[in-house]
């Protein structure tokens, strides 16, 4: 008798509200401010974010709001931001206020145990996201990647990896991987901005109680019935 062997699948996940709690990108902003330049480093941790919030209240776009995030990088060695985005990941992971969403990280690290690749996929960048995929096993991080010149960051970025810029990401890994249908693969998110990534698998996942995800996936559900029967999408309470 052959043995039925499982079908390859890949695993895509968000980080931010989806994996961890903060939003790594503004959290470790203020951890990192405030480190180096104490009080002053909150007061300009406040006024970057409050451009921030008008910016977004005029209806920027996210990829914008990503690109002006990264400036404020400008100058900065990536040796030392790296060393303070370690001791950032060391200091929040033994933190006794809750890092992880545990019911996201209970369901990824099933999937890794059930011998799946783990994809990371964020507007966040390297220096954040790499101790996470240590930690979780991760086979690669799609991010938005900041430009660097001789150790130096730039400000720039090339492509920020927010809304259509993680359905162009997970494509282009999909394509390498001829084997896998996406049909099988899994995509976690927690917001609207996750969609592109999350309408590309058969089995997207809602974390949290975004209800705006949660109808939009239910539609994307009822127009792929006919492709996968009975396929709903899954939903994942934050604890």
């Amino acid at each position: 008798m052959t043995e039925h062997m499982p079908r390859p699948y890949i695993v895509f996940s968000d980080v931010d509200e989806t994996l961890i709690t903060v939003k790594s990108m503004f959290d470790f902003l203020h951890y990192q401010l405030v480190r180096r330049h104490g009080a002053a480093g909150e007061e300009e941790y406040e006024r970057i974010t409050a451009v921030i919030g008008r910016r977004a209240a005029d209806g920027a776009p996210r990829e914008e709001i990503n690109r002006f995030y990264y400036s404020h990088y400008a100058g900065e060695s990536v040796e030392s931001v790296t060393r303070l985005a370690d001791d950032w990941f060391t200091e929040r992971t033994a933190s006794t206020r809750g890092f992880y969403i545990d019911s996201t990280l209970r369901a990824l690290r099933g999937h890794r145990a059930a011998g799946a690749p783990l994809v990371l996929v964020s507007g966040s960048f390297p220096p954040l996201l790499e101790p996470l995929a240590r930690e979780l096993g991760a086979e690669t991080v799609l991010c938005t990647r900041p430009l660097i010149e001789d150790g130096i960051y730039t400000g720039e970025v090339g492509t920020p990896v927010i809304g259509e810029g993680k359905r162009a990401a997970v494509l282009a890994h999909l394509a390498a991987r001829p084997a896998v249908d996406p049909r099988d693969c899994f995509a976690y998110g927690d917001h609207v901005s996750d969609l592109p990534m999350l309408e590309l698998v058969g089995h997207p996942v809602a974390v949290g109680e975004d209800a705006e995800l949660r109808e939009r996936l239910a539609r994307l559900s009822e127009r792929h019935s006919e492709r996968r029967s009975q396929r709903r999408p899954e939903t994942i309470a934050v604890r």
